[in-house]
């Protein structure tokens, strides 16, 4: 009798086990930062592994891994093509993968091909220097420009039509200097771009204020320009925005995560809530805090409607620049 009450109740043991596993964290999570370690994705990556540990909403650390090339293309390729459905791989990216998605850099595919399921945080774009570089403020840097366009080496993560050139262009426009005949010197990541201004084989970084703060705060880099609608607080009190400096340009640059095409609904569903939790813990407003960046919401359905406005606003603005057909 015992037996058949077994064998009558193992459906019903079954399906317990298999709701547990569904509502369980994803196995073998991980966040992509689709560059080497250092710069704006690497920085993306660790906020939430920082967030999801500090709100207690993981079961299990969230580790970081790297997959370098293409400035995120590499990584999008290789989860579209052979990764589409790994439920736990939460890939980073920021407002630079939507300019490339723009100009096709991510080869045949577009913005349509992976599943946006949330933006937690923005950061600023930022303009620094050595810490004993001839140019002191902004004005210093723009009047040598608009002498010389090419006496300055801006450097940053990605080559031409990326995030840093873009914010490198789009400043240069502003205050009257041609895009192109700026000098603009790309690196595959953030870290190698720090290492040649601090190296003084580029005179200008252009980057996000998040990733710079560091060498800021060591005394290696001085800010000329944060690119911010208006001065900031905390760690960033006391940065020169280029508004206060009589320049109308700023540049924010959302910071956002997205799963493989092929990832199931209530796996998708399941991170959404995550991050919804997360996004609406007191801890994360701490831990946005420590990584001086801003706040900034948007989860699957909005984030996607946002995506897909943003790309293609970016392909008129490549189009402009020559970038795009």
């Amino acid at each position: 009798m015992r037996l058949s009450v077994m064998v009558r109740s193992a459906p019903v043991l079954a399906a317990l086990v298999l709701s547990t596993a569904l509502h369980a964290d994803p196995r073998r999570t991980t966040c992509v930062a689709p560059a080497s370690p250092g710069g704006g994705f690497d920085l993306t990556c660790k906020l939430i592994q920082a967030g999801f540990k500090d709100a207690n909403l993981l079961e299990k650390p969230l580790p970081v891994t790297y997959m370098p090339g293409g400035i995120g293309a590499v990584a999008y390729n290789a989860i579209i093509a052979n990764r589409p459905d790994e439920p736990g791989t939460l890939v980073a990216f920021t407002s630079g993968s939507l300019l490339n998605l723009a100009q096709g850099k991510f080869g045949r595919y577009n913005e349509n091909d992976v599943r946006w399921v949330a933006a937690v945080a923005a950061n600023y774009g930022i303009l620094a220097v050595r810490s004993d570089s001839p140019y002191h403020t902004l004005d210093d840097l723009v009047k040598a420009l608009r002498e010389d366009p090419a006496v300055v080496a801006f450097g940053g993560s990605g080559t031409v039509g990326s995030q840093y050139w873009t914010q490198s262009a789009l400043f240069a426009r502003s205050v009257g200097v041609d895009p192109r005949a700026m000098r603009y010197v790309s690196f595959e990541g953030g870290g190698d771009a720090f290492s040649a201004v601090l190296g003084d084989h580029i005179q200008l970084l252009s980057s996000n204020v998040g990733s710079v703060l560091p060498h800021v705060e060591s005394g290696d880099l001085r800010v000329l320009a944060l690119l911010a609608d208006e001065p900031q607080g905390g760690r960033l009190g006391g940065m020169p925005t280029a508004k206060s400096q009589g320049y109308d340009f700023s540049w924010p640059v959302i910071m956002g995560y997205y799963l493989g095409p092929k990832v199931s609904d209530e796996d998708f569903k399941w991170w959404e809530e995550r991050f919804t939790q997360l996004l609406d813990s007191e801890t994360f407003e701490q831990t946005r805090e420590r990584f001086s960046v801003q706040p900034f919401r948007l989860t699957g359905p909005a984030l996607d409607a946002y995506v897909k406005k943003q790309v293609a606003e970016y392909r008129s603005l490549a189009k402009e620049f020559g970038l795009a057909e």
